[in-house]
């Protein structure tokens, strides 16, 4: 147990060196934003709290999900960052009932599960990227910044997608087709996205991994192709005329006439 202890905390001294190494007087600030960190970890906990608040952040914090529950029902957030290994509830569980209690705010995930399948779990589950540990400062910050700006209204941008009878509402995170609402999950919706903003265009499944889902090239992942059977049944359902092609081999397009 002695030893455990000893190599655990040679971790999150390693850990937390890592992160200040990346720390640069030239950093890029963000403007004030009320932000909520879930991290059990005491010592990552208090690191990444003051550097987001150096970062220009409101932070709260919290080290497990009843107290992070609380927070966020009485608190007004514009982002959240979730650890996955809390002590009395695992992320994902303290995610989906955030998210069923109507929170809309991006949630980045912070987790030393790295394999694809967890990654995947993540982002299907609610969260809205997916960072593994060890991970840089600077990267984090760059995350968030993302997040932020694709889902605040002030960006100017187009708020609403349309491709034939089909439209999104990006700040709604909705989408209808010939005025029915899809029920879509949240990487349905930012997969739809993306073959949208790309109508016309054929996409690779190694593209829709790298921008949808944030990985490089996995030949061995079917997580593309699941996912366009259920959002092809979905929208081109119910008689609707197919919007959504598969070219063997190649990828996929959504056709825009």
């Amino acid at each position: 147990m002695f030893i455990f202890r000893m190599l655990e905390c040679t971790y999150q001294c390693c850990f937390i060196a890592g992160l200040i190494a990346e720390i640069s007087p030239g950093m890029h600030y963000d403007p004030l934003m009320r932000l909520l960190l879930v991290e059990d970890e005491i010592d990552i906990q208090r690191f990444l709290r003051t550097s987001l608040e150096e970062a220009g952040y409101q932070v709260e914090a919290a080290g497990d999900g009843k107290t992070a529950e609380r927070l966020a029902v009485d608190g007004q957030f514009d982002i959240l960052i979730v650890d996955l290994g809390l002590p009395d509830q695992d992320g994902i569980s303290l995610i989906l009932k955030l998210r069923q209690l109507g929170l809309r705010a991006p949630v980045l995930i912070l987790s030393a599960r790295r394999s694809v399948d967890d990654r995947v779990r993540g982002l299907e589950q609610g969260g809205d990227d997916y960072l593994t540990k060890p991970f840089a400062l600077a990267e984090l910050l760059a995350r968030l910044r993302n997040l932020l700006k694709r889902n605040s209204p002030s960006v100017i941008e187009a708020t609403r997608l349309q491709v034939l009878d089909l439209e999104l509402d990006l700040l709604r995170r909705e989408a209808t087709r010939s005025g029915e609402l899809l029920q879509l999950t949240t990487q349905e919706f930012v997969l739809l996205e993306y073959l949208c903003r790309n109508a016309g265009r054929v996409v690779t499944r190694s593209m829709i991994l790298d921008k949808v889902w944030g990985m490089r090239i996995q030949p061995d992942t079917n997580v593309v192709d699941v996912h366009i059977y259920r959002l092809r049944g979905k929208v081109d359902g119910h008689g609707q005329k197919p919007l959504i092609r598969t070219l063997r081999g190649v990828g996929y397009v959504l056709k825009d006439r």
